[in-house]
């Protein structure tokens, strides 16, 4: 995380001078924005790398981590995220590891390849159509003198929930 954001940081200026001349500039370096962070972050959890330690023959201590794959020995890269379990199958809740599942959670139907898609969100178990109608009073106008007249306007809506 930390190599992350060293490697995110900017330097920002600003002038200070007489009708915006430049006689004088400030100058820091700032963090990026929280979303950029979040995207950079997302793009590394999509590639981690899986590895093991390899530990030193006197001592049985870890002595460094190298990708697992059968006949490698080559070791990751300082800007790889690395991991040595494999993270939990997000589809399904587990109170040990704090994942609530994606039962009961909303998609949408009409993106199916999109992350909130029905089709990826739901884990291919599929989901339930749940039809609401809205009914509210629309298009009032004032009539003279203290009557206000309005249309009733009514919406149905489907909502999709994972199953």
């Amino acid at each position: 995380m930390g190599a992350v954001l060293e490697k995110s940081m900017r330097l920002e200026c600003k002038c200070h001078g007489v009708s915006g001349s430049c006689t004088t500039k400030t100058c820091w370096t700032t963090l990026p924005k929280f979303r950029e962070i979040g995207y950079i972050l997302k793009e590394k959890y999509a590639h981690a790398v899986h590895v093991e330690p390899v530990k030193a023959s006197r001592n049985k201590r870890p002595k460094f981590l190298k990708i697992k794959k059968p006949h490698s020995y080559r070791k990751p890269l300082d800007t790889d995220l690395v991991y040595i379990e494999k993270s939990p199958n997000y589809c399904e809740a587990d109170p040990l590891t704090g994942s609530l599942g994606t039962q009961g959670r909303v998609c949408n139907k009409t993106m199916m390849q999109h992350i909130s898609g029905c089709d990826l969100m739901c884990c291919g178990r599929g989901y339930n159509t749940h039809q609401y109608s809205r009914v509210w009073q629309c298009n009032c106008k004032f009539l003279w003198c203290c009557y206000v007249k309005c249309n009733t306007c009514s919406e149905r809506t489907e909502v999709y929930t994972c199953k």
